[in-house]
């Protein structure tokens, strides 16, 4: 009889062809057609996928385009496995086309190959192979699907509304052995004057530390030598074009995912700081410079938190100019035993002597489920029988996933420990092929731990 492994593997090139289907949509957030609530490619990458569903024996439920999920097993408690199949959009620098699913060196290049859409692949082979392996499924187990879990998972919220919570659950969405505690949000936007920027533009989502960003500034309205030796001087890469009416800079960085900013380089904020530097005396540029500066700690807004697991992070993600005033976004992570008042209250304090309008718009408390818990314990034994890796601990997390927004459910794999950077967020995300095999086992043996329970 073929051990689970020997299963895995034989679906292998099965696994790569349904990845590189589900990459192949551009399901980014659209929001232009009233008849698909976050964009037709999101519609049609979730029908995509339910139709594998489907064809693996699976019942399939469509909610009216913000979500999904493919159903099997009996019984009145249920399982969750939450992945989801939206993306940020795909940026700028990809050495290959982002919707064309690329192998290269044992890797799979793609937006969404690691993030998510890999491990939705890995979790619907992984009940696959329990149905092949004929094993008796006391529990309905869904493989629930979102298409908003970028933007503010409205989807989570549509299918809770609609089908209520889970029993068991976990989302495949952040790393081995699993995440106990997630950290706490707040949503923000903060707005001034400008009158020496005319034009302004730059990032790609406001959960992710921009990378690129272009501005056109009125003539003579501050010292440009200044602004590239300051540049210069943080190892900055810029571009600067002079015309009669303006001078175009573009300002480039790393980019990141929010919740690990210290993994970027923040272009607007570099841009900022040179501005600042070079004397231009613009009312955004000062409240930047007072607010945030080149730090992602929220010191400048009187926020800088922590606790025993970890400390605040702030990213500036997207910046524009509308008329006469540049806005630009915040997304703040905090501490997971902390509140979201303690963030609130000491910032809108400190944006208020500031020229710059603050308006907080999302809060999300933070999340706990404790480490001696039938779930998290079935979760980490899983891991552990399969990778033999006893060393690694679960952990708390800045990054937020669907978990916050329903009950018993728990982020769980695909990362693994010490894993190489997969660029989530970032140009040339991959998935190693070999990773994407290993999680399918992992998750195999996890949904049978918690059907034992």
């Amino acid at each position: 009889m073929m051990n689970v492994n020997e299963r895995v593997l034989a679906y292998k090139d099965e696994m790569i062809e349904t990845l590189a289907k589900l990459v192949s949509y551009n399901s980014v957030l659209d929001t232009s057609d009233a008849a698909y609530p976050f964009g037709k490619a999101n519609a049609e990458c979730l029908n995509a996928a339910l139709e594998i569903c489907a064809a693996n024996g699976m019942k399939t439920v469509n909610l009216d385009n913000y979500i999904g999920y493919g159903e099997l097993g009996e019984g009145d408690q249920l399982i969750g496995v939450i992945g989801h199949l939206d993306i940020v959009p795909a940026g700028e620098g990809w050495d290959t086309d982002p919707f064309v699913l690329t192998e290269k060196e044992g890797k799979l290049y793609g937006r969404g190959s690691s993030d998510d859409k890999g491990c939705v692949v890995a979790a619907l082979y992984a009940l696959k192979i329990l149905q092949d392996m004929n094993m008796p499924m006391n529990k309905r187990i869904r493989l629930i699907l979102g298409c908003n879990e970028e933007t503010g998972s409205k989807c989570l919220a549509y299918y809770v509304k609609k089908e209520g919570h889970v029993d068991y659950g976990f989302t495949p969405d952040a790393n081995f052995p699993g995440t106990f505690g997630e950290k706490g949000m707040v949503a923000a936007t903060f707005t001034a004057p400008s009158t020496k920027i005319l034009e302004i533009s730059g990032g790609a989502a406001s959960n992710v530390v921009c990378n690129h960003v272009t501005v056109k500034l009125a003539k003579a309205c501050c010292k440009m030598d200044v602004v590239e030796v300051t540049l210069k001087a943080n190892e900055i890469k810029y571009t600067l074009d002079s015309h009669e009416a303006y001078d175009e800079l573009h300002v480039y960085g790393v980019a990141a995912h929010a919740s690990t900013p210290e993994f970027g380089v923040n272009a607007i904020s570099y841009l900022m700081d040179a501005l600042y530097a070079a004397e231009i005396n613009d009312d955004f540029v000062t409240a930047y410079h007072d607010m945030i500066g080149l730090s992602y700690n929220g010191d400048g807004c009187d926020v800088h938190l922590s606790d025993d697991y970890g400390e605040l992070t702030l990213n500036v993600g997207v910046i524009y100019k509308k008329e006469d005033k540049v806005t630009a976004t915040i997304d703040i992570r905090f501490p997971v035993t902390l509140n979201a008042s303690l963030v609130r209250v000491p910032m809108t304090a400190a944006f208020a002597k500031s020229t710059s309008e603050l308006n907080i718009h999302g809060t999300h408390e933070p999340l706990f489920l404790p480490l001696d818990s039938d779930l998290v314990r079935a979760l980490v034994s899983a891991y552990q029988s399969v990778t033999g890796d006893t060393e690694t601990q679960p952990m708390t997390m800045g990054g937020g996933t669907y978990a916050k927004g329903i009950n018993n459910t728990i982020a769980f794999g695909g990362a693994f420990p010490n894993a190489e950077n997969c660029h989530m967020h970032d140009a040339n995300e991959f998935i190693v092929i070999e990773d994407l095999l290993k999680q399918t086992e992992v998750y195999v043996q996890a949904i049978l731990n918690i059907l034992a329970l």
